[in-house]
């Protein structure tokens, strides 16, 4: 059957001749972490930020709230894999979606789709879920690995192209596929420390926001306390 497009957001605008092509930062210290149920409204509030012209590259047309509502309603974890890179304050600006052979109707074949908050861009994000979501569908034994793009999706097409992917242009759109080596014990050792290692940076940044919290609410009671005194003051 006809394979279902799950178009792609670029992780960053294409960059001028002579640009710096390398994303800025250590990119290789960002943890991405495989998403889970728990996750799904951060999920949608990272979706419904994406603007008229993002929404178009992600899902192939300029999809209304409604739409996107939707779409992250009918996400199943149990079938597909979603990955994800959080902020310090635990907002979800990037994601990834690799969607499953059974989908697809291709038992060794997967999808990847991505996209990134606007303010993200230009890191290096949509490489890093790509690479990321490429070891999971290997360890899975996923044996072609499709992207399905619009043609003027360049960032994303350039991600694609830089994997060695083969790319089959088609008016509009363009069908990119890479086809995967079997899992080794390596890939699957890999894989767990790096969702271990995402997990345990999750919850220092989910603690580290409590006790900002906390340290909130302390210099308020703090600043209560003086203006009392000050007020009682003779």
């Amino acid at each position: 059957g006809a394979m279902t497009p799950l178009p792609t957001t670029p992780d960053a605008a294409p960059q001028a001749p002579g640009a710096a092509t390398h994303p800025a930062g250590d990119t290789a210290l960002v943890p991405i972490l495989q998403l889970e149920e728990d996750d799904r409204e951060a999920l949608r509030e990272h979706l419904l930020r994406l603007d008229a012209g993002d929404r178009y590259l992600r899902f192939g047309y300029a999809a209304t709230d409604e739409q996107v509502g939707r779409y992250v309603d009918a996400l199943d974890f149990r079938r597909d894999d979603l990955f994800g890179i959080f902020n310090r304050r635990l907002r979800l600006i990037a994601l990834a979606h690799l969607a499953a052979g059974s989908a697809l109707e291709c038992g060794a074949c997967a999808e990847f789709g991505v996209s990134v908050d606007p303010a993200s861009r230009g890191r290096g994000y949509g490489t890093l879920l790509f690479e990321r979501a490429v070891r999971h569908a290997r360890n899975e034994g996923v044996e072609l690995l499709f992207i399905h793009a619009l043609s003027e999706n360049a960032a994303m097409l350039h991600i694609a192209r830089r994997a060695g992917a083969t790319l089959e242009p088609a008016g509009s759109e363009t069908e990119a596929y890479l086809r995967l080596p079997p899992a080794t014990l390596d890939s699957r050792m890999a894989e767990l420390v790096e969702q271990q290692v995402a997990e345990t940076d999750f919850l220092l940044k989910r603690q580290a926001r409590q006790f900002r919290r906390f340290l909130a609410t302390v210099q308020e009671v703090r600043q209560g306390v003086r203006e009392a005194r000050a007020h009682c003051a003779p």
